[in-house]
C-alpha cells in the first residue's frame, strides 16, 4: 500500500473499542481476590500519555514516567516528539546540539511556538537566543516532571509572544518527601559520558529541597570536537496550609563544536561524513589561500565546502520564585517572578576576513547578552457554574548583540570565549517590553456541555539602538493586538467519549535582534521603508476533535484548519553563513489542514502501547517577489512540513524488567519554497531495555539500562534549514542540511540511596 497511514489509524481506533470488551471479559474470569483485582485496575487506569480529557482544545500531556524512562541526557523534546503533529530533528543522537535542533508543530517552526518551564517563558528557543533559552539548558532532563503540548490554540495565559502554533509547557519535578540520593553514570558511543547526582532533603519544617549536578560530554559522531554541558538545578517547596511557595535556581554552561552544514551535492560528492577541518588548522589555511580568494587567489565555490570550525558557547542562570495561594475555597492566585541572565557566542572561523597578522582566517562571533526579568500572575475564581480566569505577564528584556572578529591561529580554543577583538562590525542594544493580559470564562452549561470564551491582549515594544556600525537601523517598532479571542466547546457524549472544538487567533511579535527574521536584520533604509507598513504574523486556528477513554486506554482524533497571515520572510543576500543584511517583508498567507490521531494503551499492568498519526497539508497561498524576480510558490508545500508522520512505542515495566521499542516514520520534506529540493522519507527504530532491583545492600534501588538509537543504522538527513531555506535548489548546492547520527549505544547505571 502506498499510503498505509489512514488504515493504520482506523485499525488502532478499532482496537480502542475492542480493548474494553477484552478487559471486561478478562475481569469476569478473574480471581475472587478483590484486593488483587483492585490493584490491577489501578495499574490499568494509569496511562502515562493523556489526550486532555475535558479540555476545550487539543492538548496532549506526558507524565514524569515518560521522561524518567528516556535515555539519560536526551533532550526532553525527544520525549515530546512522539506526540501527534510534532516534528523534532537534531544532528546528534541525544537531541541537544542546538544549531541543529528543530521543533515544529503542524507546519509551524520552532520560533512560532511558545515554550515555558514552571510558567517562566523560555522565549522561542531559537539558536540565536534573544528572549529565552533552550529547554536542555533550562533544566536537566532527569528533573522534568511532566509536559503539556497544545498543538493549536495554545493556553491563553501562557507567557509567550511567539505562540502562533501552540504552546509546550514543561514542569519540573518536586523534591521528594523523603531524604534520598540518586547517582547515575552513563557511557556511550563516541566517548559519551554523563554523570547525574541529585540529593533530596525530605520534608521538614522549612519545606523540602532538591539539588542536582550534571556533567555531560561526548565526541561528535563525525569529525572532531566535543559537545559539553555542566548544570546545577536547585528547587525548594514549602506547603503552608492550603498555600504553596516554591523557588528554583538553574545554571547551565554549554560548549558545543559544530558539524559542517552540507548540501545534497556535497553529500553526493564527498559523503555524509564530511565535516570541518578542525583540528587541522593548516588545512583550513591552505583552503583559504587556494580556494577562498586570500592572498590574491581566485575564489571558487569549493571554499564553502569546509571551514576550520564553528562552535556555540552558552552560559545561563535562570531563577524563579512562585507563590500559589488559595484566597478562598473558590479562588486561587498564582504568581511567579523570574530572572534570566545569558552570555553566549556563536563562533565561526571565517576565510572571508583575515587576522591582523596576515593569517587568512579569523574568528567571527555573534555575541549575545540577555538580562530579562518578569512576572507571570494568574487568578481563578469559581462562581457557580462559571470558572473565571484572569492573567497578566510583564517582561523587561535588555538584550545586547554584537558581531566581532578575533585573531585566529591553531592555539585558539573552540571551548572558550575569545577576548580582544580587532574589529567590531556592529553592536546593538535592544530593550523589549512585553505586556500581556488574558481573561476567560468557562461555563458548565449542563453536566455534559461546557463552553468557554476568552481573549488575550498582547503588546511587545522593541527599541533597537545601533551602538557600533553603519548602515544598520536604529529605532522602535511595536507589535500590538488588543483582542486575540479564543472560543471553545466540550460536549460529553458518554462517560467515556466527548467532542470538542476551538477557534483561536494568535499573534507572533517581532524579534528584537539584529539577526534572523527581524526588522533590525535589514538595512537602515529597509527598516525605514517597512516600519510603518510591516504587520506582525497572525494565525486563525479552527480545530475539532473526539476523545475516548476507558480502563487502560485513551484515544483522540483531531481535525484542524489554520490560516497563517502576514508571513514574514527574510530574503538572504549571499550564503547564509556570511550574515549579509536581509530583505524583510510580509509575503502572504499559509493554509494548513490536517488530521491527527493518538492512542495510548495499558494492555496489562506491565505493558503499554502508544501510537500517534499525523496527516497534514500546508501550502503557501501567494507568490512572492525576491528583489525584482517573481517566485511562483503559490500552492507549494511549506518547507520542513512533512505530510505524514507515524510514531509507535511499545513499553514494558514489571517493576524489575523494563524497556521499550519505538518506530518513527516521516515522509519527505522540502527545503526550497518552490519544492524543487527535498530530502526523502525515513523510518527510525530505537530500542531500550533495563533491569531494576530493590533494597540491594545500602541501596533502595539499583538499575541498569541499555539503549540503542537508530537501531538499523540508517543514513538519513535529520535537520533541514540549518542555514535557512531557499527559493530554489535544483542543483542541490545549498548547504543547509545536517545528516542524522548513525547507530549509537548508551548504558546507564543508577543507584538510589
Amino acid at each position: 500500500m502506498k499510503h498505509p497511514m489512514p488504515t493504520a489509524l482506523a485499525l488502532a481506533l478499532s482496537l480502542a473499542f475492542a480493548l474494553p470488551a477484552v478487559a471486561q471479559s478478562s475481569n469476569d474470569n478473574a480471581s475472587a481476590d478483590t484486593a488483587s483485582a483492585g490493584a490491577d485496575r489501578t495499574e490499568l487506569d494509569r496511562v502515562t500519555i493523556s489526550v486532555g480529557r475535558g479540555q476545550l482544545r487539543s492538548v496532549q500531556s506526558l507524565s514524569g514516567a515518560e521522561f524518567e524512562n528516556a535515555v539519560a541526557g536526551a533532550s526532553p523534546l525527544i520525549t515530546v516528539s512522539r506526540l501527534p503533529g510534532v516534528n523534532f530533528q537534531s544532528a546528534d543522537g541525544l537531541g541537544n546540539y542546538e544549531w541543529s535542533t528543530r521543533f515544529t508543530v503542524r507546519g509551524f517552526s520552532q520560533n512560532q511556538i511558545g515554550f515555558t518551564l514552571d510558567d517562566v517563558p523560555l522565549g522561542d528557543m531559537s539558536y540565536g537566543n534573544f528572549n529565552g533559552l533552550h529547554i536542555s539548558r533550562a533544566i536537566s532532563s532527569e528533573n522534568v516532571g511532566r509536559a503539556s503540548l497544545s498543538q493549536g490554540a495554545g493556553a491563553l495565559e501562557a507567557a509567550s509572544s511567539s505562540n502562533l502554533g501552540g504552546t509546550l509547557q514543561f514542569y519540573s519535578a518536586d523534591p521528594a518527601q523523603q531524604f534520598g540520593v540518586r547517582l547515575s553514570q552513563t557511557f556511550g558511543s563516541d566517548s559519551a559520558r554523563r554523570t547525574f547526582l541529585r540529593v533530596d532533603s525530605g520534608k521538614s519544617l522549612l519545606g523540602q529541597f532538591s539539588v542536582s549536578y550534571t556533567d555531560q560530554d561526548a565526541d561528535k559522531w563525525k569529525g572532531h570536537g566535543q559537545q559539553k554541558q555542566e548544570q546545577w538545578n536547585f528547587k525548594w517547596v514549602k506547603e503552608i496550609g492550603e498555600h504553596r511557595v516554591s523557588a528554583f535556581y538553574n545554571t547551565s554552561r554549554r560548549r558545543e563544536v559544530d558539524y559542517q552544514d552540507l548540501s545534497l551535492d556535497l553529500i553526493k560528492r564527498k559523503g555524509d561524513t564530511l565535516d570541518n577541518f578542525y583540528p587541522d588548522f593548516a588545512a583550513a589555511v591552505k583552503a583559504a589561500n587556494t580556494l577562498c580568494g586570500a592572498n590574491g587567489s581566485t575564489y571558487v565555490a569549493a571554499c564553502d565546502d569546509q571551514y576550520y570550525a564553528g562552535a556555540g558557547l552558552r552560559n545561563d542562570d535562570l531563577l524563579g520564585v512562585t507563590a500559589d495561594l488559595r484566597l478562598a475555597p473558590n479562588a486561587t492566585w498564582k504568581t511567579t517572578a523570574y530572572y534570566h541572565h545569558n552570555k553566549g557566542m556563536g563562533l565561526w572561523f571565517t576565510p572571508y576576513q583575515a587576522s591582523p597578522d596576515g593569517t587568512p582566517i579569523s574568528v567571527r562571533t555573534t555575541e549575545y547578552g540577555i538580562n530579562r526579568s518578569g512576572v507571570v500572575s494568574n487568578a481563578e475564581v469559581e462562581l457557580g457554574d462559571h470558572l473565571i480566569k484572569a492573567g497578566v505577564w510583564f517582561e523587561d528584556n535588555n538584550f545586547n548583540q554584537a558581531r566581532r572578529f578575533y585573531a585566529a591561529n591553531a592555539a585558539v580554543s573552540v571551548y572558550q570565549f575569545p577576548s580582544n577583538p580587532f574589529l567590531t562590525q556592529w553592536q546593538y542594544g535592544f530593550n523589549t517590553k512585553t505586556t500581556q493580559f488574558s481573561l476567560s470564562d468557562t461555563w458548565a452549561v449542563t453536566k455534559d456541555l461546557t463552553v468557554g470564551a476568552g481573549f488575550k491582549s498582547l503588546k511587545v515594544k522593541i527599541n533597537g539602538d545601533l551602538q557600533v556600525g553603519t548602515g544598520m537601523p536604529s529605532g522602535t517598532i511595536t507589535a500590538d493586538k488588543g483582542f486575540l479571542p479564543q472560543l471553545g466547546v466540550n460536549y460529553r457524549l458518554s462517560a467515556s467519549q466527548e467532542l470538542y472544538g476551538t477557534i483561536a487567533r494568535n499573534m507572533r511579535a517581532y524579534q528584537g535582534a539584529a539577526t534572523g527574521t527581524s526588522p533590525f536584520a535589514t538595512s537602515a533604509a529597509g527598516f525605514n521603508a517597512i516600519k510603518g507598513s510591516l504587520k506582525p504574523e497572525t494565525s486563525d486556528t479552527f480545530e475539532a476533535g473526539w476523545r475516548i477513554s476507558g480502563r487502560g486506554y485513551e484515544g483522540s482524533v483531531s481535525a484542524y484548519l489554520v490560516n497563517f497571515k502576514d508571513r514574514l520572510l527574510s530574503v538572504q543576500s549571499g550564503s547564509g553563513i556570511q550574515g549579509n543584511p536581509v530583505i524583510l517583508s510580509n509575503v502572504g498567507d499559509v493554509r494548513s489542514t490536517g488530521i491527527e490521531g493518538a492512542l495510548s494503551f495499558r494492555l496489562s499492568p506491565t505493558l503499554t502501547w502508544y501510537n500517534s498519526l499525523s496527516l497534514q497539508k500546508s501550502t503557501y497561498q501567494d507568490d512572492v517577489t525576491s528583489g525584482s524576480t517573481p517566485v511562483a510558490i503559490k500552492g507549494k508545500r511549506v518547507a520542513d512540513a512533512p505530510d505524514t508522520m507515524l510514531k509507535s512505542q511499545l513499553g514494558y515495566d514489571d517493576g524489575a524488567l523494563f524497556g521499550n521499542v519505538s518506530v518513527d516514520y516521516m515522509s519527505k520534506r522540502y527545503y526550497s519554497y518552490t519544492n524543487d529540493a527535498s530530502v526523502p522519507d525515513r523510518t527510525l527504530v530505537n530500542l531500550s531495555a533495563g533491569y531494576k532491583m530493590k533494597n540491594v545492600m545500602m541501596l533502595r534501588e539499583i538499575s541498569l539500562q541499555a539503549s540503542v538509537n537508530n537501531l538499523f543504522d540508517k543514513h538519513y538527513i535529520s535537520t533541514i534549514g540549518s542555514n535557512g531555506f531557499t527559493n530554489s535548489d535544483a542543483a542541490g548546492t545549498y548547504a543547509t542540511l545536517l545528516p542524522g547520527a548513525p547507530r549509537q549505544f548508551y548504558v546507564t547505571l543508577t543507584g538510589k540511596f
